[in-house]
């Protein structure tokens, strides 16, 4: 018996091999390069949470200053008082024999004033540290500069309104640190020396009628 020729071993090699090839695209075996992995959807990174700014905070406004200053002028010729409040200022200037004017206005930024009053009467007046007011008074055809301290009760600035007798009275006094007084009385218009108050009461007897003298404030 004969073997087979080698161009017969050859061919048989050949289809073998296509048969091999032929199978193994059938089968579906994909590369693990060919592979489709199915990942899980990202989460958007959390942007950076909005960030507001703080308020800038409100400026304090200045209160308002009070409370009642009184002092002599520097010729020592009269007194002075002013009283403070809530913005306003009401003032007295009194010689304590026949000069005196009541004046009022404004109490502008920390401390200034520019009072107005009967006749003409002006007073301008800034608050200093130390609790100090200084400024000026142009009273009566007279120029004054003053200086007045922060009073303690029973010091202030009082004024009494009433009729006695027919006649309208109204009075102004003046109480310094010292204790010592001055004011005026006027009755209908026409002025003279006023008796001493009670500073504690504001009690005082003006023509054998007691009437009640009562501290100033605007």
């Amino acid at each position: 018996m004969k073997r087979p020729g080698p161009l017969l071993t050859l061919l048989a090699g050949v289809l073998l091999a296509a048969f091999i090839l032929t199978l193994d695209s059938t089968t579906g075996t994909k590369s693990a390069s060919s592979t489709y992995e199915k990942s899980s959807p990202r989460k958007p990174s959390p942007s950076a949470a909005p960030t507001t700014a703080a308020p800038s905070p409100t400026p304090k406004r200045s209160a308002a200053p009070a409370g009642v200053y009184t002092g002599r002028t520097d010729d020592d010729s009269s007194a002075v008082a002013v009283s403070l409040r809530g913005g306003k200022a009401i003032a007295y200037f009194c010689d304590g024999h026949n000069i005196e004017s009541w004046l009022k206005g404004e109490v502008r930024g920390a401390g200034d004033m520019r009072l107005t009053g009967a006749n003409g009467a002006r007073l301008n007046g800034t608050l200093k540290g130390a609790g100090k007011l200084t400024g000026t008074a142009d009273v009566g055809g007279g120029h004054y500069t003053f200086t007045l301290a922060r009073a303690k009760k029973p010091s202030g600035l009082y004024r009494a309104n009433s009729q006695v007798a027919g006649a309208r009275i109204v009075g102004g006094w003046i109480v310094l640190p010292s204790g010592r007084q001055v004011g005026l009385v006027t009755r209908d218009g026409k002025p003279s020396a006023a008796p001493a108050i009670d500073p504690l009461t504001g009690a005082v007897t003006v023509d054998g009628q007691q009437l009640t003298a009562r501290p100033v404030t605007p």
